[in-house]
């Protein structure tokens, strides 16, 4: 089938760019938009990020967007590594901060530690995740279509808000062929993730998705049954989620 540029899909709002660098473009200033609104109607907003190199050109242009007051904005982020040094630049809360984080006067960044205690740490964040609503989850879909790093099959129905997952090889040979890792050895095989049910909890979700490798993902995603297989296919049961797809992603439908 062919997609038009901004289109409904089985009750998703779906958007195709020309390029990545306009997906991330028009990604950014509709996230922008949500915090703006956000923000005149409540004191704060609560925004969860994603942490991969599909999210830097949409990050890089939210960071130029204009009159928004982070210092109201509060920011989570929804996996991270088990295993790695506090330092390592691949741990998703060291990359957001160098993408983003750093750059703007949050009012606060809770960042996910699961150095000693893993199983303690997911209680925690999870704690501070369901002190109030999050507003925005801004997320992307993985290769073998994982949402944060919930690989399939995924619990659709899962009662815990932040857990420990095991990571299959897939989704670790994503991170080498994203050049995160030089090796499939040096990918942990474990991490922290938030739920499906706790992103899908959130009160608008921003899905942005570049590049030929996820197209098939894509699909099944939005065309396929909606599917623990898939775990990306649980976005069609969110009311306000929003799918930002560049030509080669789109490129399956």
């Amino acid at each position: 089938m062919s997609i038009l540029e901004n289109s409904s899909l089985n009750g998703l709002t779906v958007h195709v760019a020309a390029s990545r660098l306009a997906m991330g473009t028009q990604a950014a200033s509709a996230i922008a938009n949500e915090i703006r609104t956000c923000l005149q109607r409540q004191h704060g907003v609560r925004i969860v990020f994603a942490a991969a190199p599909s999210q830097a050109e949409m990050l890089a242009a939210l960071r130029k967007e204009s009159d928004i007051d982070w210092t109201r904005v509060t920011a989570f982020h929804m996996d991270e590594y088990i295993g790695l040094s506090p330092n390592a630049p691949q741990r998703f809360g060291n990359w957001l901060r160098h993408t983003i984080f750093d750059h703007l006067p949050f009012a606060a960044v809770h960042l996910m530690n699961p150095d000693n205690d893993p199983a303690r740490s997911a209680v925690e964040y999870a704690e501070k995740l369901n002190e109030a609503p999050i507003d925005i989850v801004c997320c992307g879909i993985g290769v073998n279509g994982h949402l944060a790093f919930n690989d399939p099959p995924a619990d659709f129905d899962d009662p815990l808000t932040v857990k420990i997952v095991h990571l299959d090889d897939t989704c670790r040979r994503q991170q080498v062929d994203d050049r995160c890792f030089a090796t499939l050895d040096e990918v942990p095989k474990h991490a922290l993730t938030m739920t499906i049910p706790a992103l899908l909890a959130a009160r608008a979700i921003f899905c942005t998705v570049p590049g030929s490798a996820k197209k098939e993902a894509v699909h099944h995603a939005l065309l396929g049954s909606i599917d623990p297989a898939c775990p990306a296919s649980a976005l069609r049961r969110h009311l306000h989620c929003r799918i930002y797809l560049d030509v080669d992603s789109a490129s399956g439908l």
